[in-house]
């Protein structure tokens, strides 16, 4: 059973907060895109007559999967953002789901999106990385 509520105003703060992270990672990827998209223009260019490095080749290579690594991890972090918001929106926000105890505030404001505590986070990583 949960520790305490949470006031609508300190739920709404947190709202905002993830809102915001949400809106930048969404920023960060259109950006990705851009720039991918722009690259790839610039690589159906006709370079027949210009020798390509392989250096070169391999450095695209490199961004490329560099970046779709961060999308990847972008779009992670969207849904846990996305469940936080959902746990706001059931008022479980604030409350650990392994041991249902209130999370401190430090750890809300560090990553708003969080699911434990620091304990039960603890505990999921040293179990092989399973939830609880």
């Amino acid at each position: 059973m949960p520790d305490k509520k949470m006031d609508k105003k300190q739920l709404e703060g947190y709202r905002k907060l993830i809102l915001k992270m949400k809106e930048n990672i969404l920023h960060d990827i259109k950006n990705m895109t851009s720039a991918e998209s722009g690259s790839a223009k610039d690589s159906s260019v006709d370079v027949s007559s210009h020798a390509l490095h392989m250096a070169d080749v391999a450095t695209d290579m490199y961004d490329r999967e560099f970046n779709l690594g961060l999308a990847s991890n972008d779009r992670e972090l969207l849904s846990r953002l996305e469940a936080a918001l959902k746990r706001i929106h059931d008022k479980h926000y604030g409350h650990c789901t392994g041991c249902k105890k209130s999370i401190p505030a430090a750890r809300l404001k560090a990553i708003p999106y969080t699911e434990y505590c620091l304990k039960c986070q603890e505990k999921m990583e040293n179990g092989g990385g399973r939830r609880i």
